[in-house]
C-alpha cells in the first residue's frame, strides 16, 4: 500500500489513483537561461526514480514536465549573449537535455514550452478578470488579486494576515496588495505577444495553470517541485487555477528538499552553485544519481566531496558483490528482500532504506561466493533486478570498478597483459616479481586492487 507525504496535508497519505491504474504527474522544470546545477540533479533524479517505481508497480504514468522559456533572467542572458530568445533557449534546452541524459534520467511523456501555450495562458487570464479574480493596473499588466480567494495561503500553511504583514514590498499604485502577482508584463520588446491587454508576456505563475489544464484538465494526481517553489510559486499556481475552474483537483504536492553546501542553501545568488557537469568530470553519474537518493528526498541534502567520495564507496561495494557473478533470473531466491524492497518504497519513497537492503543482499552474495555458486547467482539478480528497476547498477561490474578512461586500445592490452603476468607470479608465490609488476603498472598511473576473487584496475 502505497503511502506519500502530502505537503498540503503535511502527513503521509494511502495513494489512490484518481483513475484506476493511471497516474497525472505534473513536476515544474527548468527555467532555461543557465547551464543545470545540482539543485536541478536532486528534484529531477528523485521524479526519476518516483517514475520508474511507480511503472515497475503497475502504474500507467503520464508525466509532464514543463519548460519555462520566457522569463527576464532568459531576456537578459539572451542579450547579454547577443542572441536571439528563441536561438538562446533552443541551445540551453539541449545542454539540459545532455545533462539530464548522462545523469540517467528519463525523458518525461510530454515536455512543453510555455511559449506553446499563449493562447491557453491569454483565455484563463481573460476568465480570472471576468470572475473578478484579477485587474489590470496603472501600467497596462493583468494582476492576481490574492484578496479575491478567501484560500490564500492553504498549501504554504500561512494566512494571508501574516503574509502582508511579512512582506517587505511596499504598496504602490501597481498592485492593490503587496502579494499581489503578475499575470500579463505588458512589454513591447522581444518575446512578446498580443493580447487583449497590450503587448506583453505572462508572468511566472500562470504558465503552470494554463499547461495543466492543457494537458489534465487541472485533475492532477501528483504535482511535484522543489521546496523552493512552494511559496510563492505553487501557492499562487493553486489559487489561480482553483478560481479560473471554480475548483482544482491536484490530490498530492511533493516537494524535494534543499541542497545545503557550507551551511548555506545552493544558490546562484550566493554564488555557491555547482553546475552538473563539472560535478560529472570528476564523479561517475551513477555515484551522483545515488548520493541524491541516499537522502530521503523531503529532507535538505549536505553536499560536499566526502559524501560523494561515500556515494562511490557504497556503489562500489555493490558492484565489487556482483563481480564475477553471472545472475541467474526466473528463481525465487531473495524474495523476502524484494517484499522488503517494495514496503520501503511504498513508505514515502524512502531510498536510504532501499540502499541498506541492497547491502543485505550484496552481503549474502559475498557469503555465499566460492561455497554456492547457484545461490551467489540468484542473489546476484535480485540485487540487480531490483537496482536496475532504480536506475542503478546497470554497468557491467569490472567497468564501473575501473572507472572511466580514455585509455587506448595498446595500453589496455598491455595493463590486462601486466595483471595476468602479475597473477601467475602471485600464484607461484613470487611476490618482488608481482610487487615489480605493480610498481610497473603504477607508472602508467594504474592502481590495483586484489578482490576474493579477482583483480581490478582503475586510472589513477
Amino acid at each position: 500500500m502505497l503511502k506519500i507525504f502530502n505537503t498540503r496535508t503535511r502527513k503521509k497519505e494511502i495513494f489512490k489513483p484518481i483513475q484506476k491504474d493511471k497516474i497525472n504527474l505534473y513536476v515544474c522544470g527548468v527555467t532555461v537561461y543557465d547551464l543545470c546545477h545540482v539543485g536541478h540533479g536532486r528534484t529531477f533524479v528523485f521524479f526519476d526514480i518516483m517514475v520508474r517505481y511507480l511503472r515497475f508497480s503497475g502504474f500507467q504514468v503520464e508525466y509532464i514536465r514543463n519548460i519555462t522559456d520566457v522569463d527576464d533572467k532568459i531576456i537578459l542572458k539572451s542579450r547579454k549573449e547577443n542572441s536571439t530568445i528563441s536561438s538562446f533557449t533552443t541551445s540551453m534546452i539541449k545542454e539540459m537535455h545532455k545533462d539530464f541524459k548522462l545523469l540517467g534520467i528519463d525523458s518525461p511523456n510530454k515536455e512543453p514550452r510555455v511559449t506553446d501555450h499563449i493562447d491557453n495562458i491569454i483565455d484563463i487570464i481573460q476568465e480570472l478578470i471576468k470572475k473578478k479574480h484579477a485587474y489590470i493596473n496603472n501600467n497596462g499588466d493583468v494582476v492576481f488579486s490574492v484578496d479575491s480567494d478567501a484560500n490564500y495561503g492553504i498549501l504554504s500553511r500561512q494566512s494571508l494576515h501574516s503574509l502582508k504583514s511579512g512582506v517587505r514590498v511596499p504598496i504602490n499604485n501597481m498592485k492593490n496588495n503587496p502579494l499581489d502577482f503578475i499575470l500579463w508584463k505588458i512589454f513591447n520588446k522581444e518575446c512578446s505577444w498580443n493580447s487583449p491587454w497590450g503587448r506583453g508576456r505572462p508572468g511566472w505563475h500562470i504558465e503552470c495553470s494554463a499547461i495543466t489544464d492543457a494537458f489534465f484538465k487541472n485533475v492532477i494526481d501528483i504535482h511535484g517541485g522543489g521546496s523552493d517553489l512552494l511559496f510563492p510559486h505553487h501557492e499562487n499556481e493553486m489559487s489561480q487555477s482553483i478560481c479560473f475552474n471554480n475548483k482544482s483537483i491536484i490530490n498530492f504536492w511533493m516537494h524535494t528538499g534543499m541542497v545545503i553546501i557550507n551551511n548555506q542553501k545552493m544558490s546562484k545568488s550566493l554564488g555557491n552553485v555547482y553546475l552538473l557537469r563539472d560535478v560529472l568530470k570528476k564523479y561517475e553519474p551513477e555515484v551522483l544519481r545515488y548520493f541524491f537518493l541516499s537522502t530521503h528526498y523531503r529532507h535538505p541534502i549536505y553536499y560536499c566531496e566526502k559524501n560523494l567520495d561515500q556515494a562511490y564507496m557504497s556503489l562500489k561495494y555493490l558492484y565489487t558483490a556482483l563481480y564475477n557473478t553471472h545472475p541467474l533470473s526466473n528463481n525465487e531466491e531473495g524474495i523476502n528482500f524484494q517484499l522488503d524492497f517494495h514496503n520501503a518504497m511504498d513508505d514515502d519513497f524512502n531510498t536510504p532504506k532501499v540502499f541498506s537492503i541492497f547491502f543485505k543482499i550484496a552481503r549474502k552474495i559475498n557469503f555465499f561466493k566460492n561455497k554456492d555458486i547457484l545461490k551467489t547467482n540468484k542473489f546476484s539478480f535480485r540485487l540487480k533486478y531490483l537496482a536496475n528497476n532504480l536506475g542503478f547498477l546497470l554497468q557491467k561490474p569490472e567497468d564501473f570498478l575501473q572507472g572511466k578512461t580514455t585509455l587506448n586500445s595498446s595500453i589496455l592490452k598491455k595493463i590486462k597483459f601486466l595483471i595476468e603476468k602479475r597473477n601467475i607470479a602471485r600464484h607461484l608465490k613470487l611476490w618482488k616479481k608481482a610487487d615489480d609488476i605493480r610498481k610497473e603498472l603504477i607508472s602508467l598511473d594504474i592502481i590495483l586492487e586484489d578482490l576474493p576473487d579477482g583483480t581490478v584496475w582503475r586510472k589513477k
